[in-house]
């Protein structure tokens, strides 16, 4: 993978990671249009490159992530219940976490086998896509009342497991689970970028250790293009993030429907004309 690779692919993931689109999706067919061959290094770069972008909700809420409940605790808690009100924020955020790990271990190699195939990509982007089309009139019953309640933060985390399949964008998948759970748009969104937080930590921390322990020298070899991707990916991200809160909160999912239906169907027909579209 070249620098001007690196940085093509970068700047698809800032612009696409919050947007409901299916950033990785997107990273794979750029990869496939740049002629970029999958290998696990590639395979790894498109993950961690993700928490670069993520790093830019840290930068954009950094109040609100660094926070502490300092209102009194419920009369009559005990000492671990006192603890977990001081830090509710973050053990909602652990809650939501937990299903993204436990399904990301077991199926991790599933998964990477999913990133080569682009008609799966594809697929998923139209069926996501009529979804879309229609998600707002399904979910669109969010209340006053968005409190983030353990329930709410175990579903959410639930939903974000789909987004393992390469195409159905997990920005779309945590949003629709809080919605579902009658979270307002701007809530269900908001709690899914804080939620990325931990999620692609863990993804970037687990796809460096199975690249290090592949060959150690991997990493160091490769330094250039993860710095660059991970800096160009949180400025990117930076834009994206103020936008797509505006536009959703107004607007809601369709224009992202049917954009998501003419790219996937796009690619669907190529690959019925005979277009070599897969990536080897």
């Amino acid at each position: 993978m070249s620098i001007f690779d690196s940085i093509i692919i970068a700047i698809v993931e800032g612009l696409t990671e919050f947007l409901p689109v299916s950033s990785t999706g997107h990273m794979i067919i750029a990869q496939n249009i740049l002629g970029v061959e999958s290998t696990d290094y590639v395979k790894a770069f498109t993950f961690i490159i993700q928490f670069g972008a993520i790093l830019s909700v840290v930068w954009l809420y950094w109040k609100r992530f660094f926070q502490l409940n300092n209102t009194p605790a419920p009369e009559g808690a005990g000492c671990m219940r006192r603890f977990l009100h001081k830090y509710d924020f973050y053990w909602k955020l652990f809650i939501a976490f937990i299903p993204a790990a436990v399904f990301g271990l077991l199926f991790s190699d599933a998964i990477d086998a999913m990133l080569e195939k682009v008609w799966i990509v594809a697929v998923m982007l139209v069926i996501g896509g009529i979804f879309m089309l229609f998600c707002d009139k399904i979910f669109n019953k969010g209340s006053e009342d968005t409190k983030l309640t353990e329930k709410r933060a175990l579903m959410v985390g639930i939903f974000q497991c789909i987004a393992m399949i390469p195409g159905v964008s997990r920005s779309m998948a945590t949003i629709v689970g809080g919605m579902s759970q009658k979270m307002t748009r701007k809530a269900a969104a908001e709690f899914s970028f804080f939620l990325a937080v931990p999620t692609m930590l863990g993804a970037t921390v687990y796809k460096c250790y199975k690249l290090i322990k592949t060959d150690p020298s991997i990493i160091s070899d490769n330094i250039t293009t993860l710095a660059i991707g991970n800096i160009v990916a949180f400025i990117v991200a930076l834009l994206a993030i103020k936008f797509f809160i505006n536009f959703v909160s107004k607007y809601g999912f369709q224009a992202f429907g049917w954009y998501r239906i003419v790219v996937g169907g796009a690619i669907l027909i190529m690959i019925a004309c005979g277009v070599d579209l897969q990536i080897m």
